[in-house]
């Protein structure tokens, strides 16, 4: 039943008792797209499965692997009984006494849930240890006091076996239900399942994924790691978020705070099973209605983006091979040259001193800081990269970073006490711990001495999962829990220590076990606030490894894409979906960064990366040259275009930003977010849209001189005022030559745009103070107009074409005042 204020009373009505029956044969007549896997950790006979209880049909699929599993549970299994539900200050509590064998050891026996009423539309409900405290992710979220009232759900909460049903209050369609299959609550496996009312599923980041989830017995794995993106493998972020289109259109969201191990896994009924490592269940419910309202209601938890810099929006070049201070510079000269615009210059690791942090190369880059002042004194602004890993083998004395961490304690140690020593690209490293107070004291002081030598603007961190190149570290990992829990998820390379550091070595708040993947975030977190103290503006830093709530202090780069059509492509659901977790200064390696590109595919890429949020051209050392002027007259000319489009667009994508950082908006989003009573936008993910009104239909495939989009019904203009399209919400088939990327604007939308030089204008001066608007352009005037006027005052040298409908207002008005332009 529902709950409202007056709902104390009638408490007990929410305890649904559940018939419980053991596995006999009705109990076991469970439709195939409809079973829980009964042996998670291993693959059981059927005695093994049957002696916990369970049901034995071997199928013609595999016993193990993505199909229905041979050994389920049975309908109404129990595993915990609630006990004493009772009200409280925000919502309701209760104890779930555990009434059954668990299979994997350390079982919880009474479990606290706590169910907290935070706003109509947002629910949280947490399950935890009643007898002792367990690691919980340290997020700061909104603390709430008291129940909301008139919530847009309605509760149950089943007695025996536990469950909890969330449904929307008008409608009552059941958005999350527990009670499809047990609840387990061991010391290093928590596993809790539900229903899904309905196939279209988004989020669980990081993978190479389309937009839509496959619901088809899918298993998704999040624990950060160095991966070359390939689909059905954890990449370098964990963002344990979903969205589900519901069948009217109306969406909810599901964030589940914990930042273990885990695997998600989908499966056809459709439903979907959490099952981590250790931790809490701690579970927030968005009910929207509308997505939109569900993606401002996850960043209302964990965070708002910040606003980015206007220069970072600009595009950005970089390149692994960028081997001195002078093949730098020629790269800025030649960009100059061949009349390209160009914002931030960066440098991979080249430029550092035996590839350590904080220093440089005193022959090769021997004129550094001179560089990067030039660069300064053109309007450039200059970002390199640093490495999550610091050199700990260089003698006592000649290496600051190290020498002062070791003296400070920051970084994280092993099992007996010691820095962990791993290897990274200096050699023999040790790992800062950001999670103690003091390291990021350190690490200020290390960016501030930095930063005084080299006036750098930005930080990029890379290999920050933390990457190692030796399995746990130089010592291997000791034989413990930590390092081989009774259940791993389906990581790559099989063991949580492949390609990073130890589970058991201990950082200052927990252990890496529970911290891994938050390294990411919490070296944001660090290095936000150090640029903020050095520099004194609004810091610009882009990190490869993530988890929820990054967006906060960082964007993201997509890490080493491969220069392929099919990763162009994929760059597309990566954006989208960075946008839905709130990270929307996102961006793929335009042309891709390995192996090498070729001229057809880098101009395309350059049109998509046009529209990337965050726009940068990125290569590894030793593949083709891809800066934009590398490549034939025609191809430098369609990315000159696509350049220019970008430019002229930055003040409308400086304002989405400005929504999102201060609206909770995103910045790129997906067709369904805009049209989500359409369902044929839900699965839409070869297009994407700038906010609400700017439409964006790249070509992603080679050899195509067409493409073909969908258009939401209502009226589309094309950007170049070429072309009007009246949908009734159909697919199109554009002209699309290699010079051209289709951009359509949705009528009822105003773009404020800028010529394409103005740029540096801005970049010099950093307010609008003395910036006019010089033009205004209005598409779809379906009759020639016989007097314009601009605040009251005649336009006399108005242009207006009858065959585009497009009118041309010259004007001269201030920015910062209100205007309005009329026609008759």
């Amino acid at each position: 039943m529902g709950l409202g204020p007056g709902v104390a009373a009638a408490l007990l009505a929410l305890l649904v008792p559940a018939a419980a029956r053991g596995p006999g044969t009705a109990a076991c007549e469970v439709a195939p797209g409809g079973r829980f896997d009964c042996g998670p950790e291993r693959l059981l006979s059927r005695a093994g499965c049957e002696a916990r209880g369970c049901c034995y049909r071997p199928g013609p699929g595999p016993a193990r692997g993505p199909g229905p599993p041979w050994c389920f549970f049975p309908r109404g299994y129990r595993s915990y009984r609630a006990e004493n539900l009772t009200a409280t200050e925000s919502g309701f509590s209760a104890r779930l006494r555990r009434v059954a064998a668990a299979f994997l050891p350390g079982a919880v026996d009474v479990v606290r849930l706590d169910l907290a009423l935070e706003t109509p539309a947002r629910l949280r409900f947490t399950l935890r240890d009643a007898a002792r405290p367990r690691y919980e992710v340290p997020l700061a979220t909104p603390r709430v006091r008291g129940r909301a009232a008139a919530a847009l759900y309605g509760l149950q909460v089943s007695q025996d076996p536990f469950g909890l049903v969330v449904c929307r209050q008008r409608g009552g369609r059941v958005l999350l239900n527990t009670t499809v299959a047990p609840l387990f609550f061991t010391d290093q496996f928590l596993q809790i399942s539900t229903s899904l009312p309905s196939h279209f599923i988004s989020g669980l980041g990081e993978h190479l994924t389309p937009l839509v989830l496959d619901t088809a017995w899918t298993r998704v794995t999040l624990w950060n790691r160095d991966m070359a993106p390939v689909p059905h493998v954890n990449l370098y972020g964990s963002h344990p978020f979903y969205l589900v289109m519901e069948d009217d259109g109306s969406a909810h969201g599901v964030f589940l705070l914990n930042s273990n191990a885990m695997d998600v896994l989908l499966q056809p009924s459709p439903a979907l099973t959490w099952r981590t490592t250790g931790g809490i269940l701690d579970f927030y419910i968005f009910l929207g209605p509308d997505p939109k309202s569900v993606v401002r209601q996850y960043l209302d938890v964990v965070g708002f983006p910040f606003m980015p810099p206007y220069w970072g929006l600009g595009f950005h070049l970089c390149r692994w091979g960028y081997s001195s201070t002078d093949i730098t510079r020629q790269v800025v000269a030649n960009m100059t040259a061949a009349r390209f615009p160009l914002d931030v210059q960066w440098n991979d690791l080249d430029y550092a001193d035996a590839k350590r942090d904080f220093t440089f190369n005193k022959k090769s880059f021997r004129d550094y800081p001179e560089m990067v002042r030039d660069f300064h004194s053109r309007g450039l602004r200059y970002i390199m990269i640093v490495d999550a890993g610091i050199s700990s083998s260089g003698p006592p004395g000649t290496y600051k970073p190290y020498d002062e961490g070791l003296k400070r304690g920051v970084f994280i140690r092993n099992a007996t006490g010691q820095p962990l020593i791993g290897k990274v690209w200096p050699g023999p490293t040790v790992f800062p711990d950001f999670t103690n107070p003091e390291t990021h004291e350190w690490w200020h002081d290390m960016v501030k001495d930095f930063h005084e030598q080299v006036p750098f603007d930005g930080m990029w961190l890379d290999m920050n999962e933390p990457s190692n190149f030796v399995e746990g570290s130089q010592d291997g990992c000791p034989n413990n829990n930590l390092e081989h829990p009774p259940y791993v998820p389906g990581v790559f390379g099989g063991r949580l220590q492949a390609g990073t550091i130890c589970a058991s070595s201990q950082q200052y708040l927990s252990s890496h076990y529970n911290l891994h993947s938050l390294y990411g975030l919490t070296e944001a977190i660090a290095s936000h606030n150090a640029l903020l103290r050095v520099r004194g503006k609004r810091p610009f830093i882009i990190s490869r490894s993530t988890f929820a709530g990054h967006g906060r202090y960082a964007g993201h780069w997509t890490g080493d894409v491969g220069s392929d059509w099919e990763q162009l492509y994929y760059s597309i659901p990566e954006v989208l979906l960075f946008n839905l977790f709130g990270v929307p200064l996102v961006g793929a390696d335009i042309c891709g960064f390995m192996g090498d590109t070729n001229e057809e595919l880098c101009v395309r890429w350059t049109q998509l990366g046009a529209f990337y949020p965050f726009m940068r051209n990125h290569n590894d050392h030793g593949t083709r040259p891809q800066e934009p002027y590398a490549f034939s007259p025609p191809a430098q000319a369609a990315m000159r275009n696509a350049l220019h489009l970008r430019y002229s667009l930055l003040p409308f994508l400086y304002t989405l930003f400005h929504r999102a950082h201060s609206a909770g908006e995103t910045v790129a989003r997906p067709l369904f977010l805009e049209f989500p009573t359409d369902p044929n936008t839900w699965a839409v993910d070869r297009q994407l849209l700038w906010g609400g009104g700017l439409l964006i239909t790249p070509v992603l495939e080679a050899g195509q001189t067409k493409v073909s989009g969908y258009f939401p019904a209502g009226t589309w203009y094309s950007l170049a005022g070429d072309s009007t399209i009246h949908s009734k919400g159909q697919w199109i088939l554009l002209p699309a030559p290699l010079d051209t990327i289709n951009v359509h604007v949705r009528a009822g939308h105003i773009l404020p745009l800028q010529d394409a030089v103005l740029s540096q204008l801005l970049r010099a001066s950093a307010h609008l103070d003395g910036v006019l608007l010089e033009a205004v352009t209005v598409l779809g005037v379906t009759s020639p107009p016989r007097r314009v006027l601009a605040n009251s005052a005649i336009v006399s040298d108005f242009s207006y074409r009858s065959d585009t409908q497009v009118l041309r207002v010259p004007v001269s008005l201030p920015m910062w005042e209100q205007f309005v332009i009329s026609w008759s």
